[in-house]
């Protein structure tokens, strides 16, 4: 038993088509496929971009909650956090603790 090539299953779905719409609606039926899969395309992005946007904000709330944090840390340590970034917090922090532990 013969195989049928790539080539021959597109000329069978071809032939089908055309028996099934005729050739007249061949066009239209294309101009369909082609906007179905704009809008598909269009959905998929809108999508992506969501859960980008999504995947922000909890990284912005992650952020924030760290930073609360550090401030209580520093306010128990009593350093001063106004003015300082995360980094430079971090740093008056151990700063803090070497002096606390060194006594």
């Amino acid at each position: 038993m013969a195989f049928i090539n790539g080539l021959e299953w597109v000329i069978i779905i071809l032939v089908i088509v055309v028996i099934f719409f005729g050739a007249k609606k061949i066009p239209e039926l294309a101009r369909s496929m082609g906007k179905a899969t704009s809008e598909f395309q269009k959905a998929r992005m809108e999508a992506k971009k969501t859960i980008g946007n999504e995947s922000i904000d909890k990284e912005k709330k992650q952020n924030s909650v760290d930073r609360e944090k550090l401030e209580s840390i520093a306010e128990t340590l009593g350093v001063d956090y106004s003015n300082k970034d995360d980094k430079d917090l971090k740093n008056a922090i151990d700063e803090e603790l070497k002096k606390q532990g060194s006594q």
